[in-house]
């Protein structure tokens, strides 16, 4: 699962750049940086997690990261429809994402405390 999260971390950096060019230069809708900065900070997130699932985290961490993507790409792309598309992409789609992004952060914390747990008891 490593590769897949690593490709979409990737393009999340990309559209975000994408994004942060359009905010400077088409569009200064203040719904882009927004959108730009959530894909940016979860892009780089999910290079970290991705390293920190080869280095042999927990195996919930992986699904964990999926989750947190998923969610921030929703969040991303539903602000970007409002701006580009003049619409949501459907109803409630960004407060779901963004609420999958949150629980995924909660639910790293908790793959972070069973990682020190299981180093504590080695």
């Amino acid at each position: 699962m490593t590769p897949i999260i690593l490709l979409i971390a990737a393009l999340q950096g990309a559209f975000g750049a994408a994004l942060a060019a359009a905010a400077a230069h088409a569009n200064a809708d203040p719904l882009l940086p927004v959108a730009s900065n959530f894909l940016m900070l979860h892009g780089a997130a999910g290079l970290g997690l991705a390293a920190l699932a080869r280095a042999g985290a927990p195996r919930a961490l992986p699904f964990a990261a999926v989750a947190l993507q998923a969610g921030a790409t929703l969040f991303a792309a539903d602000l970007s429809a409002r701006v580009f598309l003049g619409g949501k992409l459907f109803p409630m789609a960004a407060p779901i994402g963004g609420s999958v992004a949150i629980l995924s952060w909660l639910a790293l914390a908790g793959v972070a405390a069973l990682w020190l747990r299981r180093d504590a008891a080695t």
